[in-house]
């Protein structure tokens, strides 16, 4: 492992979605059933789907899994997703990544942490309550709460906690293209749902691997 990063940064923001953890099978089952009480959706949702659109914005989301529904039913359809969903979360949960609270643990004795996520307002709060771990972190921001890209809410988080050296990690290209836009350095887990091929001053294959990179 490569130690230049040591010592390096102040602070780090998290993605959540194949980052943290991995709820897109919960998910799944959470639009499946919201699709079911609506007539003019037949397909099923599925966790490859589910999967193919993580990262992408909230509103983004529905308008690529649905783009034949006019925008009444798009918008009745994301608002009966994003209840079930937060419902069906807190009943069944996703599944953390390996070693990650200990992780966590050591990170928070020498990093300030936070969350930036392109998911719905609610969802940074479920997974901290669910598994128990606000302790860690000082702070997060989401797409649902002003309805601002990730860019943004990464600078908000630089700039409201008034951080000087960050870096964020997170596992697809809008993670990295969102750090870059906010200037601050990426580190690629490439654990999770994306690929990034270049641009990143580090490659993670499993999380606790941040204890010995940074």
């Amino acid at each position: 492992m490569n130690n230049s990063l040591k010592n390096k940064y102040d602070s780090i923001i998290f993605d959540l979605d194949g980052t943290l953890w991995d709820s897109t099978a919960t998910v799944a089952l959470a639009w499946q059933a919201a699709i079911s009480k609506v007539e003019y959706i037949k397909e099923e949702m599925t966790q490859e789907r589910v999967r193919s659109i993580t990262g992408m914005t909230y509103d983004a989301i529905f308008d690529k899994l649905f783009p034949e529904l006019n925008a009444e039913q798009r918008k009745e359809v994301q608002a009966l997703c994003a209840v079930s969903e937060l419902e069906i979360l807190y009943t069944k949960g996703g599944e953390l990544y390996p070693q990650l609270e200990d992780t966590l643990k050591y990170l928070a004795a020498n990093y300030k942490l936070y969350i930036v996520s392109n998911c719905q307002n609610g969802y940074i709060e479920l997974f901290l309550d669910l598994n128990q771990l606000h302790g860690h972190f000082l702070g997060h921001q989401c797409f649902g709460t002003k309805g601002n890209p990730k860019a943004d809410n990464i600078k908000d988080v630089v700039n409201d906690h008034q951080l000087k050296a960050p870096v964020y990690v997170g596992d697809t290209m809008g993670d990295y293209s969102a750090a870059k836009q906010a200037g601050v350095p990426f580190i690629f887990a490439n654990y999770g749902f994306g690929v990034v091929p270049d641009g990143m001053v580090a490659t993670i294959s499993n999380f606790a691997e941040l204890k010995e990179l940074v």
